[in-house]
């Protein structure tokens, strides 16, 4: 018998994944006397810096002990000390390191709504606007196209910098107006790029908190849109960019457009300690060194107080308005204790509320700035971006093997609790990344950016990238968490870099076989229970053939994918005499509680 441990077998260690605080975790490494006659649980955990060792003791042929985990949510690592007959002492461990045991505060809640349903993601001045903007007053200098087809301005000034000071006018109302479309893609969350006062188009470079950019409208529009939302099931989750300001804003005012003392104009301004100065006025830190984007000191108690503490705050302020939570932008660059005080205004003011993080890594044991992070131990946010799902899902789609999608995402549910893992928002594009169908579309990408600019796929490339669409898209919805659609991605956008990829939405001239997919998808999502909150397991998961299961009580729904281009053919274990494809509607027979089918290369069924 051979020495056997593997972290995902309840056999070896039970429960699976991530622990609540003050619970007993048992492990368990099978091996025969012969081969080894001792051994030790070694665990190191992370944030105390206390190291232990468990005596383990044989029992029905393994060698078992049982781990109190402790009081206080903490990432602990572990690998086992085995003693042979001889007196060798044996490490084993993974690959050369230690598995992973996230322990978290399991008596915190995490909203179940966020998860279950769809997001849409919309890049606001983009999406539709209800009336001609006048610029005429607004902070930066801003031009506006008054055609809404036209290609985004891409190219640097004479600076070397991309202004992103032209703008397309889409506003809140005209979100508000196509409330009605998103419904019909049974949308439950509306997740909204920055809204706030701001030069640019992408409103990254915050000018004022407080204020709606009076190219979006009012707070009013705002709090309409809002209304509008909850009244036909749907949230509002915004955008929070707290790590840096705008140069251009109340706070800085590099160029004096606010009537208020900023701190580049003053050591005396109440805003001065906000940021850091190495050589007033003309340097200071600033996000990845973008001097438009003056960073800010979070650990100032002004700060502070004006974004969280105060009874007015800023987070506190656009939840009374009507929003349902904050996606925060870099939250690697936001401590944990800013994070933990945002998520603890938020359940006062209005429980119930989501806070998601930007992160782009396994957020459960990143580190960032030489500091391990603590972005999912239960008092932090509620979920996360799910940037490794869309890596893994786009290698699959591509080319790439099912099994390293599994292995991937498999790592991801061992790692994160589970109410953080419900609760990622799962994506295939967003405004930071070319348009998905373009990447899917695998045509060479062109050299110089005017040639990127007026781009499109090949009539032959389109077919591809969309068959790869629909594919990828059937995993989205079935995976657990939110599946987050970026506006446009449902109609066929095309675009590569920022902002070739934030394009206006396409009006009349969207691809309605794509969009009716997506309808479908959302209809799904909406109705299944399964997909909702359902349990995960892989069935098959090699070359481009990938079978999952999602379950909840008695239903059960199966998603089999081939991504490669020869047919597949897998047997799927099934209850009742037939199963049907959700998408289409065909059906199948189950012989001996087996279905089979053949699955053509770039297809795939949803069997309920």
């Amino acid at each position: 018998m051979s020495i056997y441990f593997n972290s995902r077998d309840p056999a070896c260690k039970s429960p699976f994944g991530a622990a609540p605080c003050g619970t007993e975790v048992s492990f368990s490494v099978f091996a025969g006397p012969e081969e080894v006659t001792g051994g030790q649980l070694l665990l190191l955990e992370e944030f105390s810096g206390q190291e232990r060792a468990i005596p383990m003791t044989w029992a029905d042929r393994a060698l078992r002990c049982v781990y109190r985990t402790p009081e206080e949510p903490e990432l602990v690592w572990y690998a086992f000390s085995l003693t042979r007959p001889d007196g060798q002492v044996l490490r084993l461990d993974k690959n050369s390191g230690r598995w992973q045991l996230t322990v978290y505060d399991g008596q915190s809640r995490t909203p179940g709504w966020f998860g279950q349903g769809v997001s849409y993601q919309i890049f606001p001045d983009r999406f539709c606007r209800s009336r001609m903007p006048r610029p005429e007053g607004m902070v930066g200098r801003r031009t506006v196209h008054e055609n809404w087809a036209d290609t985004p301005d891409y190219l640097p000034d004479a600076q070397g910098e991309i202004r992103n000071c032209d703008f397309f006018g889409g506003d809140l109302a005209g979100i508000t107006a196509k409330l009605d479309y998103l419904q019909s893609l049974s949308v439950t969350t509306l997740y909204l790029n920055p809204i706030f006062e701001a030069a640019s188009n992408h409103r990254y470079n915050t000018a004022d908190y407080l204020a709606i950019d009076p190219m979006l409208g009012t707070e009013e529009d705002f709090r309409t849109l809002c209304r509008e939302a909850h009244r036909r099931g749907m949230r509002v989750l915004l955008d929070g960019v707290f790590n840096h300001t705008g140069s251009v804003s109340r706070y800085f005012n590099a160029d004096g457009s606010y009537p208020e003392v900023g701190a580049a104009q003053s050591r005396e301004s109440p805003y001065y300690n906000w940021y850091h100065f190495t050589r007033w006025p003309e340097e200071y830190d600033a996000w990845w060194g973008i001097k438009t984007l003056p960073a800010v000191e979070e650990n100032q108690d002004s700060y502070r107080e004006f974004i969280i503490r105060g009874q007015d705050s800023v987070v506190r302020h656009w939840l009374r308005c009507g929003a349902d939570g904050w996606r925060l932008d870099v939250a690697d660059e936001l401590p944990d204790d800013f994070i933990t005080e945002i998520r603890r205004a938020m359940e006062e003011e209005k429980p119930g509320a989501v806070l998601i993080g930007e992160v782009w890594e396994d957020g459960s044991n990143k580190i960032a700035y030489d500091r391990r992070r603590r972005y999912l131990l239960g008092r932090e946010t509620h979920g996360l971006m799910n940037y490794p799902f869309r890596t893994a899902a786009l290698a699959w789609l591509l080319g790439g093997d099912a099994g390293a999608f599994r292995e991937s995402m498999e790592e991801i549910r061992e790692h994160y609790p589970s109410p953080a893992f419900y609760s990622a928002m799962n994506f295939l594009g967003t405004h930071d990344t070319p348009r998905i169908l373009t990447l899917l579309g695998g045509e060479p990408v062109p050299e110089r950016k005017e040639a990127r600019a007026e781009a499109r796929l090949s009539p032959a490339g389109y077919r591809l990238a969309r068959q790869r669409l629909m594919l990828g898209a059937l995993l989205l919805y079935v995976f657990p968490g939110s599946p987050t659609v970026y506006y446009g991605d449902e109609a066929g956008m095309q675009g590569y870099e920022d902002p070739l990829n934030r394009r206006t939405y396409p009006w009349g001239q969207e691809d309605e076989s794509l969009l009716a997919w997506y309808r479908r998808l959302g209809q799904l999502r909406r109705e299944r229970l399964s997909l909702q909150v359902g349990k995960i397991r892989y069935l098959y998961a090699a070359g481009g053939g990938l079978v999952l299961e999602r379950r909840a009580e008695a239903e059960v729904t199966v998603a089999a994918l081939n991504a490669g281009t020869e047919d597949l053919e897998p047997a799927i274990p099934w209850a009742g005499a037939l199963a049907t494809d959700a998408m289409t509607g065909q059906q199948f027979l189950a012989a001996d509680g087996i279905v089979r089918l053949t699955l053509p290369g770039r297809s795939g069924v949803l069997l309920i």
